[in-house]
């Protein structure tokens, strides 16, 4: 899943949600749990009116979560849905 879809679902605006990631990123190492798509995966396999910015690009590409990753995520994201998940 990508990283604004989880961060919908739990309540976070991307930004916040990534910066919750980053600050544990020891717990994500490895490719087992997440990876960040390189500028032309995102232009040729995502690309969509969703994710762009509104100056007409998208600013960061997006991190996929693996399952691994989204079952970690409910570790260190503190908001109400993901502590009754966890």
């Amino acid at each position: 899943m990508l990283d604004s879809d989880l961060a919908e679902i739990y309540g976070y605006e991307t930004k916040n949600f990534n910066r919750q990631v980053k600050n544990n990123a020891k717990k994500f190492e490895g490719d087992e749990f997440m990876f960040l798509f390189t500028k032309t995966e995102f232009e040729e396999i995502l690309r969509c009116k969703n994710f762009t910015s509104s100056w007409g690009g998208s600013r960061y590409t997006p991190y996929a979560f693996t399952e691994q990753g989204v079952y970690m995520l409910m570790t260190v994201l503190r908001g109400d849905l993901a502590i009754k998940v966890l």
